[in-house]
């Protein structure tokens, strides 16, 4: 499939603070494609103000009630979507099934549409929600309007990045492809690389909390990411686990002495320090917690590109 103008259109749905654009437009750059956004969604007006910042447009808001028809045409989605659970009724499958969800809204963008392929994001357990229907609903509806699709869980540690984060991808393309999931095995950059030197005094801890982790378990000599669960056990890795937009606010902490910066978040999920972060520190922790592991998505689109045939010249093979 040849790009018209060596340029590649793209729309990213539910776009957070634009982390699978990032990555669309670095593999673009890598194949010397011309990136072109053609529109941009996303609810949250936090979010759009730190889109705005980096990218230069704001995103659309709501995307329920935007026309499908009214957006341009493109020749990838991308969209990293919420989960919701599907109301079965009877034996109606696909399409008709996904109404009164948000994938709802990516189904009919494509259907209106068509382009080549898209990429979507999820959390993992998107695989066992609702003892697998909501996901066998989801490959149904891609398959119903006649897209060939697959789906894998990938975790960012695979892929360079120093945070335990398992996502699943749902790749899709209109015509039969060979896409061959990339096999991960890059090196983890170390925590030295992503932890600032010398944080504001504000991300410590009080003495009362410090002591209270060091009472269950013992420092380490090397720099860790302390986890507390929900039934108050701690583990220290040299990553971090998965940022969480809604987590507490001392769950994640720098040899259970300070707090994660929200520079640091980011750096967790491969933001480039050129971000600019424009948001409050509540804010940017919750963007980045929803947003997604950078260096996956790319490993994921460059397969993706592979599979398209679009090569160096963005020609194609």
């Amino acid at each position: 499939m040849a790009i018209a103008g060596n340029k590649a259109r793209f729309v990213d749905l539910f776009c957070g603070i634009g982390g699978i654009r990032i990555a669309f437009e670095n593999t673009c750059r890598k194949y010397k494609i011309t990136p072109r956004c053609v529109f941009s969604s996303d609810i949250d007006k936090e979010c759009q103000k730190a889109y705005a910042a980096n990218f230069g447009e704001t995103p659309d808001g709501d995307i329920t009630v935007v026309d499908a028809a009214d957006i341009k045409n493109h020749d990838i989605l991308l969209a990293g979507f919420p989960c919701q659970p599907f109301s079965i009724c009877g034996d109606m499958k696909g399409f008709e099934d996904t109404r009164g969800t948000l994938f709802f809204h990516i189904a009919r963008v494509v259907k209106e549409k068509k382009p080549a392929a898209f990429l979507l994001e999820n959390v993992k357990l998107l695989v066992g929600h609702d003892k697998g229907h909501t996901l066998k609903r989801i490959l149904e509806t891609i398959n119903e309007l006649g897209y060939h699709a697959d789906y894998r869980v990938l975790n960012a540690l695979d892929y360079g990045l120093p945070q335990k984060r398992e996502r699943v991808f749902i790749v899709g393309f209109r015509e039969p492809r060979d896409f061959v999931w990339p096999d991960g095995g890059v090196k983890m950059k170390p925590l030295s690389g992503i932890l600032e030197k010398k944080p504001a005094a504000k991300y410590f801890v009080s003495e009362n909390i410090k002591q209270k982790r060091l009472s269950k378990r013992a420092p380490t000599k090397e720099l860790t990411i302390w986890h507390e669960n929900k039934a108050g056990h701690i583990s220290a890795y040299p990553y971090s686990c998965a940022l969480r937009a809604g987590a507490s606010y001392n769950y994640l902490l720098v040899n259970g002495e300070r707090r994660l910066t929200p520079r640091e978040m980011l750096r967790l999920q491969g933001f480039p320090d050129t971000f600019e972060i424009v948001c409050n520190d509540s804010q940017t922790r919750k963007q980045a917690g929803n947003s997604v592991s950078i260096p996956t998505v790319t490993a994921v689109l460059e397969q993706m590109f592979i599979a398209l045939g679009w090569d160096k010249r963005g020609t194609g093979r």
